[in-house]
């Protein structure tokens, strides 16, 4: 689903945010699903059957149901289910489909597009269903997303990635200070060692290596589009010796400063 188009997503009439009454419950289907089903748990607890397999399901319960799917669902009824589904087809051929189900941990940014997919539909919205389209593309990506996050940020705390992800964004957006691994590592309120190996296993790579490209990539952009010479750009990301810059930049880009210009 990932390289389909957003008009391939062929929306369907059954969607909805719900409480689930007390005495609720989905029965088991003697025909399988014939499109697909986002389902997605707010509150409550329950238990949904996949296929004969029971999932235990509570806040941040996500499932997207297939084609071919057999489904039922039961619900406590002193926590009821508050849920939203939304069926459509998708009519390009599928090459990458999300996992059947998942838990999300950070549920802000999908439950806002969850929101607003259904609201489009409670008025006359012009173009809502080119939106809406456009939306259910966005939740497929952050499923897609979620399932491949690497296991080791999906078990650390929330704040730790958060932190990490927060010193990455800040060093982007100072290229031409000449970072310490120390002063990060204080900014980020960890030990200096424990930051380092947080930071690649988080962002990919040493902290040493994102300093560089990010440096480069800036100094790429500014060659490019700031009109800025070989030796402005140098001085502007902190290089003291241009010679270095140019090696420096040659060995990440393939060229150098001034082929790029």
């Amino acid at each position: 689903m990932l390289h389909c188009s957003p008009s391939s997503f062929q929306l369907k009439p059954a969607f909805a945010k719900i409480v689930c009454e007390p005495g609720w419950k989905w029965q088991k289907r003697e025909k399988p699903l014939s499109n697909y089903d986002l389902f997605y748990v707010w509150s409550g607890s329950g238990e949904v059957m996949l296929n004969g397999v029971p999932v235990p399901v509570s806040k941040g319960s996500c499932f997207l149901f297939r084609p071919g799917d057999f489904t039922s669902a039961t619900h406590d009824p002193q926590r009821p289910l508050v849920l939203t589904y939304i069926h459509f087809d998708v009519t390009e051929p599928v090459d990458m489909i999300p996992e059947s189900y998942r838990t999300l941990e950070e549920t802000v940014d999908f439950e806002y597009l969850l929101v607003r997919y259904v609201r489009l539909f409670l008025v006359k919205t012009y173009a809502a269903e080119e939106e809406a389209q456009l939306i259910l593309k966005q939740l497929i990506i952050h499923l897609l997303r979620a399932d491949r996050e690497a296991p080791v940020e999906r078990k650390s705390s929330n704040q730790l990635t958060e932190a990490i992800h927060e010193i990455a964004n800040f060093i982007r957006q100072n290229p031409g200070i000449a970072h310490r691994v120390e002063d990060l590592a204080l900014r980020a309120q960890l030990s200096p060692r424990y930051f380092s190996i947080k930071f690649k296993e988080m962002i990919g790579s040493s902290v040493q290596s994102y300093l560089i490209r990010t440096r480069i990539e800036r100094a790429q952009h500014l060659l490019m589009h700031a009109g800025m010479n070989v030796t402005e750009v140098a001085d502007a990301l902190g290089y003291r010796d241009i010679f270095f810059f140019s090696r420096q930049f040659k060995q990440y880009t393939g060229k150098s400063p001034s082929e790029i210009r």
